[in-house]
C-alpha cells in the first residue's frame, strides 16, 4: 500500500476551526453511504465510526486539560468560548460547542464577546462566574483591532494566567512565511517528514534568494512573473482564501503581483500540482438533470493538540477550497475492504452514477435538509457536501498520526528559535504583537493545531509522484 502523497499548504497555529463541521458533515456522509449501499448492494466495507473520525471529542478534551492546569483546577470547570461581537450569532460551531459542554456532567460554558469578559482583583469572570478555561476564536491581529474599541484588560489578564486557547505565544509562527525557514539555514532543526511536506516558500519582495531547485535568483518579483503558473501568493497571516493569487487560474499576472508587493506582507509559494489533490465524485446537474462525475479540489485538514491526531477536517471546492470561500465539507471513511483506493473509489462512483439523477437528488434533497436542520451552514450561507466520502486506510492512519507528532514538534522547536532570534528575517511583529506573544508562551502546552494538507490517498486525477524535496 502506498504511503499517502503531497504537502500541507500552510499551518494554522492561531485558532483554527472546523471540528463540529466535520462531526455534522459525518453523520450526513454515513447516511448517505447507507442509503447508496441500500439501492446498489455495493459491497464495500467503511467505517465511519472511528473515534479519530470525530474531532470534536478531542478539541473537548483538550478545553478540559487547560481547565485541570489552572489555578481553578479543584474549581467546578466553567468554559468560555468568545468570538468577535458580530459573530456570536453566526457560527453555528461556537453555539454547539458550549450546547455540548453544558450537557457534561459538572460542566458549565457560555459563548461571549471579549469585551464581556469582566475582572475582580485577578479572577476573571463572565456574568460573575469565575471562568477557569477560555478558548479565542480569533488571532492575534484581531485582538489589538478589538482593544482600540473597548476595554478587554480582563481578557489580557486571562492571557497573562494561562488560562486562554490557543496561547497567544503560537502567535509568532502562525505565519505562513515561517516555511522559508524550514528549508534555508536551519533545515537541520527539524523533522524529515516536515522537510519533505512543505512547499517551497520565500516573503515575497524585491530580493536576489535561492529557487525550488536550489537555483540562484537574482531578482524575485522578475522570477515569479517568469514562473507564474507555478507559484502562488499568499498574505502571511490570512484566513477563508482571502487575497490568494494561483498562477496557473489567474489572468492579471501584473495586476496580481503589484496588490501582493504593495501590501508587503506576502508570501510566493510553488504551487503543488493541482492533479495531485484532486478528486473526481458523483455531482448533480440541475440544468440538464443529469449526474456526472466532477473535479473537485481537495483539502485534508489535520487537527491536533498536546495529545496527538484528533481528527480531520475534509473540505473540497476549488481554489482555494475554504468554506468562507464557498468550499464544502464532505465526510471520511476509512477503507477495510481488501482493496486498493483507486479500485474502491472507482467503484463507488460507478454505482452512484448507476442510480441516476432522480433518486440521486431525492438523496440529496435529504442530505440539504438535514444539513440546514443541523445547522450546517456558514457565514454566507450553507455549507456544499458530497454524495460520498473520502477514502482513506489503516495504514494511512497510522501514516497521519507519525506525520503530525513531527508537526507538533517542529513547531515547538520553532517557537524556540523564534524566542532564540533565528527568525527575525522571516517573522514581523509589532510591538503590541510582540508583547501578546510574550505574555502567555505556549511551549508545547494544551493548545490546537491544524495542518492544512494538499494530500492524496490513492485517488486523484492523473498520474503523479512525490518527488524528493531538492532545496
Amino acid at each position: 500500500m502506498e504511503r499517502f502523497q503531497g504537502y500541507h499548504s500552510e499551518w494554522n497555529l492561531g485558532s483554527p476551526g472546523g471540528w463540529e463541521y466535520q462531526r455534522m458533515t459525518m453523520e450526513l456522509g454515513k447516511w448517505s453511504w447507507e442509503r447508496i449501499q441500500e439501492l446498489t448492494g455495493l459491497d464495500l466495507l467503511l467505517d465511519f465510526e472511528n473515534m479519530i473520525l470525530n474531532p470534536r471529542d478531542g478539541f473537548i478534551d483538550l478545553m478540559l486539560s487547560v481547565h485541570k492546569r489552572g489555578d481553578c483546577s479543584d474549581k467546578k470547570p466553567f468554559i468560555v468560548v468568545t468570538a468577535e461581537e458580530k459573530t456570536l450569532n453566526v457560527v453555528m460551531e461556537n453555539r454547539n460547542t458550549v450546547d455540548c459542554l453544558n450537557s457534561l456532567t459538572g460542566i458549565s460554558a457560555a459563548l461571549a464577546a471579549p469585551e464581556q469578559i469582566e475582572q475582580s482583583g485577578d479572577t476573571v469572570t463572565l456574568d460573575g462566574k469565575e471562568i477557569t478555561a477560555l478558548f479565542m476564536d480569533f488571532n492575534n491581529d484581531v485582538l489589538l483591532e478589538l482593544k482600540k474599541r473597548h476595554d478587554i484588560g480582563p481578557l489580557l489578564t486571562a492571557i497573562g494566567k494561562g488560562i486562554v486557547v490557543n496561547p497567544r505565544g503560537t502567535d509568532p509562527i502562525n505565519s505562513k512565511a515561517v516555511f522559508e525557514a524550514v528549508h534555508n539555514d536551519l533545515r537541520d532543526h527539524f523533522s524529515e517528514s516536515t522537510l519533505s511536506r512543505t512547499p517551497w516558500t520565500r516573503l515575497f519582495r524585491e530580493r536576489s534568494t535561492t529557487g525550488p531547485q536550489g537555483e540562484d535568483i537574482p531578482d524575485l518579483v522578475e522570477w515569479v512573473r517568469r514562473n507564474w503558473e507555478r507559484v502562488v501568493l499568499k498574505p502571511e497571516k490570512g484566513h477563508s482564501g482571502e487575497g490568494v493569487f494561483v498562477g496557473c487560474i489567474r489572468e492579471d499576472r501584473d495586476g496580481d503581483i503589484q496588490e501582493s508587493l504593495e501590501r508587503n506582507d506576502y508570501i510566493v509559494q510553488e504551487v503543488v500540482h493541482l492533479d495531485l489533490w484532486a478528486e473526481e465524485f458523483p455531482w448533480l446537474d440541475h440544468e440538464r438533470k443529469e449526474v456526472f462525475l466532477k473535479k473537485w479540489q481537495t483539502d485534508f485538514r489535520c487537527m491536533m493538540t498536546e495529545r496527538g491526531l484528533i481528527g480531520f477536517l475534509g473540505r473540497f471546492g476549488g481554489i482555494p477550497t475554504n468554506v468562507g470561500s464557498g468550499g464544502g465539507t464532505h465526510g471520511i471513511a476509512i477503507l477495510h475492504s481488501p482493496v486498493s483506493v483507486r479500485e474502491a473509489v472507482d467503484r463507488m462512483n460507478e454505482a452512484i452514477l448507476g442510480l441516476g439523477y432522480a433518486t440521486l437528488k431525492e438523496i440529496q434533497d435529504e442530505i440539504d435538509r438535514k444539513a440546514i436542520q443541523m445547522g450546517l451552514v456558514y457565514t454566507k450561507g450553507p455549507i456544499k457536501t458530497l454524495l460520498r466520502p473520502r477514502i482513506i486506510t489503516l495504514q494511512h492512519l497510522e501514516e497521519l498520526k507519525e506525520y503530525v507528532r513531527d508537526v507538533w514538534q517542529d513547531s515547538i522547536t520553532l517557537e524556540k528559535l523564534w524566542r532564540e532570534g533565528s527568525l527575525d528575517n522571516v517573522v514581523h511583529l509589532t510591538a503590541d504583537e510582540k508583547e501578546l506573544a510574550l505574555l502567555q508562551p505556549w511551549e508545547g502546552s494544551p493548545a490546537l493545531f491544524a495542518s492544512d494538507g494538499l494530500f492524496s490517498f490513492g485517488a486523484h486525477v492523473g498520474e503523479w509522484c512525490l518527488r524528493a524535496p531538492s532545496y
